[in-house]
């Protein structure tokens, strides 16, 4: 509580420049009609979130003010939307943090509205002001963002949903993964859950590569059946893969993509390169008639993941290396940033308390 005002306050994740991510105390949140008030419990640390501590932005998406972080959580309704949508108080939830665009604006397909311009995402710079996240103690959210899952739901799990929908709309970019061969590169929290969403889908024989083997040692554990050192160059372009789906989000990455895959197959862009133009062998590509496909973040994929979490045909709680509580947000981000070691790094809000 504050002295000053007598105002509820509420600890949460700020990005307030490059290398000056801070705990801060700010007003508990007043939901507008269409908004839940909703506690949270846990918080994964996404790619983004590290790139605004460290840089200072997000590919294109520049930190010009102080940014609450955090759009992978789960969480408790504590009270509903005044307008009567949206789940009621006491139910836990897992969050939707897209918002599409209007539209009227540039076209893009309208079952696809992760593709609507314009759009906005929880702790995301790309749009000013900036659309504040959820990592803190609680939160004001759209109703329409907020999805029920069960109360025996493991809280990491539970916590994974995001990141999961995301390697789930990318493994439905590739087209049917049953019995085919599969080159995933890149073992980070998403690359492994890539993994984990393969062996769901039936995929005949998962390969995965990286630069470090601790995250090698957790995709076997998720479901990989052979794993390769990035640096075994030779073994990982003679795959001969059906599909491969590119997770790092690096120029080496997406050339051992190409080069990896089987003539007629086809790339998963899912890792995120820098803006601008990269080097990669395009010629390649086109003389093994390749199909390279984007894949960014997700629609309603979200209840797949759900109902397969709910029916315990999903377990993805390997990729899970550390939780902090939020007090220890900046030693957390720093354990997230060393990809040799962690995997998906969370945070323990209220909620969870």
């Amino acid at each position: 509580m504050s002295p000053e005002t007598g105002t509820a306050l509420v600890r949460a994740v700020v990005a307030h420049a490059r290398d000056d991510v801070r705990v801060d105390l700010v007003p508990e949140p007043v939901p507008g009609p269409d908004e839940a008030l909703v506690a949270i419990e846990l918080g994964g640390i996404c790619g983004s979130d590290l790139h605004y501590w460290l840089h200072g932005a997000a590919g294109e998406s520049i930190l010009r003010d102080p940014l609450v972080l955090g759009h992978e959580v789960v969480g408790r309704v504590i009270r509903r939307a005044e307008d009567g949508t949206g789940p009621a108080a006491g139910v836990r939830v897992a969050v939707h943090p897209a918002t599409p665009g209007p539209v009227g604006g540039p076209r893009f397909p309208a079952d696809r509205p992760n593709l609507s311009p314009g759009g906005t995402y929880l702790g995301s710079a790309a749009t000013r002001p900036h659309r504040g996240g959820a990592f803190a103690d609680r939160v004001a959210l759209p109703a329409r963002m907020l999805r029920p899952i069960p109360e025996t739901l493991d809280p990491r799990a539970a916590a994974l949903i995001e990141p999961l929908s995301v390697a789930w709309h990318a493994v439905k970019q590739a087209g049917e993964v049953a019995g085919k061969r599969v080159l995933v590169v890149g073992a980070g929290p998403i690359g492994a859950l890539v993994v984990s969403v393969l062996a769901h889908h039936g995929a005949g024989e998962t390969i995965v590569t990286d630069l470090f083997e601790a995250p090698l040692q957790r995709a076997v554990e998720l479901g990989a059946h052979r794993t390769v050192l990035a640096s075994e160059a030779a073994e990982l372009e003679g795959l001969d893969a059906d599909i491969v789906i590119e997770s790092s989000g690096s120029v080496p990455g997406l050339r051992t993509a190409i080069r990896a895959a089987t003539r007629g197959g086809r790339v998963v862009m899912l890792g995120l390169l820098p803006p601008g133009d990269q080097p990669v062998p395009v010629s390649t590509a086109i003389a093994r008639e390749l199909e390279l496909v984007g894949s960014f973040r997700f629609n309603d994929e979200i209840d797949d993941v759900i109902a397969a979490l709910s029916a315990r045909e999903l377990d993805p709680t390997a990729v899970v290396t550390h939780v902090f509580d939020a007090d220890q947000a900046l030693e957390a981000f720093g354990v997230a940033r060393d990809a040799s070691t962690s995997g998906k790094v969370l945070l323990k809000f209220a909620g969870e308390r």
